[in-house]
């Protein structure tokens, strides 16, 4: 008597496997997720700002060390402005904005804007 053919392909090294209850099993392919954008804090100089205020601001909203918030602050008067944090982008804009509004509350006109990381 000859044998009849199998109704079920042979498993292939490539194809679909087979579980015990003669269903297919499909393999997930890991997804790469990208991370987010980030974005940087910058603080910008102006000559009105006092330094102790921006020391205080940096330890305040940033959580930086005073001599870290000092480094940073003398960066921002000698250069212009300086990095604060890297953050995602809706932290980032938050963290601009309470330091703006501290600003302003304190009578101060520091800037301090959100960008994309790198391009400051």
């Amino acid at each position: 008597m000859a044998s009849l053919p199998s109704s079920r392909p042979p498993d292939s090294p490539a194809g679909p496997q087979h579980d015990e209850g003669g269903g297919v099993v499909l393999e997930r392919a890991p997804s790469r997720v990208q991370p987010p954008p980030m974005y940087q804090v910058v603080m910008l100089n102006d000559d009105y700002t006092p330094m102790e205020f921006v020391v205080v601001v940096l330890q305040e909203f940033f959580g930086k060390d005073q001599a870290t918030a000092t480094q940073i602050m003398q960066k921002i008067h000698f250069e212009g402005k300086g990095i604060c944090g890297v953050y995602s982008r809706d932290v980032a804009t938050t963290k601009a904005a309470q330091v703006q509004d501290a600003a302003r509350q304190a009578g101060h006109p520091l800037q301090c804007v959100a960008e994309p990381a790198g391009s400051g």
